[in-house]
């Protein structure tokens, strides 16, 4: 029989799993997200991904500004869900919206708990040089990602693979892995393990300070750094143009060989020298233009060997 539940998420990455639920013809009561934000040139009010989606599957939708309170926690139980799935939400569920479930909370979580709990494990997960990551289905309780956990999909990180890429992957795999738990919780089989003590880490939300290359560091740990935080906020450096400098971000590298002073233009094909070996520059974007590959973008720079990046 498909289960009543309440769906809580907002960004992209809660949308294939709310695609799957909704498919699979559960009874998706309602669904929260934040509320629309000001975005854009015009700074007019945007719908998150998730509102979208809803709207298109013709489910209610809320959009409330807090969950504290009794007002709150009867509006939720009100729903008469069974469970629900949480994702991405942006907003900590209090322990009296937690408690109302019968079956619980579920989050779907892009790590293997219990490494890098919090904001961005994604991102962590390739600055760190992760060589494999995962998702996992937690049931939820009142700590940051602490909760037991029901079921776990590891995948490889590849060498060259963005957080951009890592993302769509783990958005996917995670919407299968939730409709499976919710099979199983159907079935009255899902079965929750506490997270071990040891190999707990946490993903802190990026910072933008974060981003700026520092290109004495060795290559493997810029190409990590480019490659964790693209396509956003992005790693930039800065490149001459002219008697000027412009801001330039570093979306896609890849590690090669070559040695020189850090920073250093190597050769008309984007090979920057760092603190040992050198990266080769992919894919870039100059300030208010659109990605493109970075031999277009250095040739109409007319930036020569011998050039420095900062």
């Amino acid at each position: 029989m498909p289960l009543r539940l309440v769906f809580m998420g907002t960004p992209d990455f809660a949308v294939p799993t709310l695609t799957e639920i909704v498919g699979q013809g559960h009874d998706v009561a309602a669904v929260y997200t934040r509320a629309p934000a000001r975005a854009g040139r015009g700074m007019e009010a945007r719908k998150s991904p998730v509102h979208q989606a809803a709207e298109r599957f013709g489910l209610p939708v809320l959009t409330p500004s807090s969950l504290k309170g009794e007002e709150a926690a009867a509006g939720f139980a009100a729903h008469g869900a069974d469970a629900a799935i949480v994702i991405a939400y942006g907003m900590i569920l209090p322990r009296t919206i937690l408690d109302v479930p019968e079956a619980g909370c579920f989050n779907v979580h892009a790590s293997l708990l219990p490494r890098w709990r919090g904001a961005a494990p994604i991102q962590r997960a390739i600055m760190a040089g992760d060589q494999e990551t995962g998702v996992a289905i937690m049931r939820m309780e009142a700590g940051l990602d602490t909760g037991p956990v029901c079921m776990v999909e590891r995948v490889a990180i590849g060498e060259d693979m963005t957080a951009g890429d890592l993302h769509d992957v783990l958005a996917r795999l995670g919407a299968d892995l939730m409709v499976r738990a919710l099979g199983a919780l159907e079935r009255g089989s899902l079965d929750a393990v506490p997270q071990p003590d040891d190999g707990v880490t946490y993903a802190d939300k990026i910072d933008k300070a974060e981003a700026r290359i520092d290109w004495s560091k060795p290559a493997a740990a810029v190409h990590d750094q480019i490659r964790g935080l693209s396509p956003f906020p992005g790693a930039w450096c800065e490149v001459p143009v002219g008697d000027k400098a412009e801001r330039m971000k570093i979306l896609r590298t890849r590690k090669v060989e070559g040695s020189g002073v850090p920073g250093t233009l190597l050769d008309g094909e984007g090979t920057i020298a760092c603190g040992d070996r050198a990266l080769r520059l992919i894919q870039v974007q100059r300030a208010g233009k659109a990605p493109m590959t970075a031999e277009d973008v250095l040739r109409g720079l007319r930036l020569e060997p011998g050039a420095k990046l900062l």
